[in-house]
């Protein structure tokens, strides 16, 4: 029996918990741990703050960035909407400018017109004065043609329309 208790014993041993092994292993963990969080997790954490940060200043400055590149497409479409509003106002401030200018010119030529026909009515007047004028004085010249030419001579009927006819022929060739 005795050898079966050794047997036991040593195979409950082995079978057994060993808590010095275990104790060991967990020690050595620990320190792994330890050595792991110093050396390996304390930078690649850092690392990993400083590209978080990193990205997280990336964001902030995309963001402000589109809000700045907003701000400016809104400043440009009232820039443009304003540019067009003048463009606008300056055309029909043209159309207005023409439609005065326009006005002025026909009625400055109409003023024109009426002064030259005034002016052709004046001289047209003025031409039939000197002709009526003209034909008076021809007609005293020629009345006293005729009546010298009485006077010189007795004449009949025929005598008298024959002398009227010729000065009427001489008064046609004068003119």
């Amino acid at each position: 029996m005795l050898t079966s208790g050794l047997l036991l014993g040593a195979a409950a041993s082995h079978e057994g918990i060993n808590t010095g092994d275990i104790v060991f292993q967990l020690l050595m963990f620990i320190i792994l741990m330890a050595l792991l969080k110093k050396y390996a997790w304390g930078p690649l954490m850092g690392i990993m703050k400083q590209r978080e940060e990193y990205v997280a200043g990336e964001i902030t400055a995309a963001e402000n960035s589109r809000k700045e590149a907003e701000k400016l497409l809104e400043e440009q479409r009232n820039l443009l909407k304003e540019a067009r509003t003048e463009a606008q106002n300056l055309i029909e401030n043209a159309k207005k400018q023409g439609d005065v200018q326009r006005e002025e010119i026909i009625a400055a030529a109409r003023a024109e017109a009426e002064r030259l026909k005034e002016g052709a009515k004046l001289e047209i007047e003025q031409q039939k004065e000197r002709a009526v004028a003209a034909i008076r004085e021809q007609v005293a010249h020629l009345s006293v043609l005729i009546a010298s030419k009485v006077i010189e001579k007795e004449l009949s009927a025929e005598d008298q329309d024959k002398l009227i006819n010729e000065y009427i022929q001489e008064a046609g060739d004068i003119r």
